[in-house]
């Protein structure tokens, strides 16, 4: 069941998806496992840093691209733990930066009772895909949800070839109709973290 906000939308060429409450548990693990490791406070991740890293993994390149960003969480989260800026409502809908890759636009929608959280996932990106705008595609899932992610390999296979569509999951994955890069870095990136000091 769609919400009735995503039906209206006119879609930019490039769209990230990305389940939040996901991406936020990464960020706190990884936080967690690199304090220890490098004996330091990691600060909350960036989250225009981590989009633009994003994009940059799904071949966004410098210039004056549009780009929406599609934040999808549980609704009794109001916002990230582990993210700034966090709250969905006032700090992250309907909100829009820009950087060397152009602008970007974020929305958020929160799961409504009478759906899972991975079938409103999987509506969004086949609603998505289906747009004939949309040429770029950047998918964040919860990759460690099994049928989840078999739901998802499925439903990119009827994408058109010339979509470019990029998975990001936290370790290699089955591979299907898309592109795959490691999450792990961008969040890593976001956070502070930096090559030099995991030498």
């Amino acid at each position: 069941m769609i919400d009735e906000k995503l039906n209206k939308e006119k879609w930019s060429e490039n769209v990230i998806i990305v389940d939040a409450d996901y991406i936020d548990s990464v960020a706190f693990d990884l936080t967690v496992n690199f304090e220890r490791m490098l004996n330091r406070r990691i600060p909350k991740a960036d989250m225009a840093r981590w989009i633009e890293c994003v994009a940059l993994d799904g071949g966004l390149r410098a210039g004056n691209h549009e780009t929406q960003v599609v934040l999808i969480h549980r609704k009794e989260k109001a916002s990230m733990d582990y993210f700034v800026p966090s709250d969905y409502e006032t700090e992250l809908n309907g909100k829009a930066f820009c950087s060397s890759l152009g602008e970007f636009v974020v929305s958020s929608f929160p799961v409504e009772d009478v759906v899972s959280g991975s079938d409103f996932f999987l509506d969004v990106l086949n609603m998505v895909c289906a747009q004939k705008d949309v040429k770029r595609v950047m998918v964040v899932p919860n990759a460690e949800d099994q049928a989840l992610y078999d739901d998802m390999r499925m439903a990119l296979r009827r994408v058109d070839d010339d979509k470019r569509v990029t998975v990001l999951a936290m370790q290699p994955m089955m591979g299907g109709n898309f592109r795959q890069e490691i999450l792990g870095y961008s969040i890593m990136n976001a956070l502070g973290i930096r090559a030099e000091e995991l030498k």
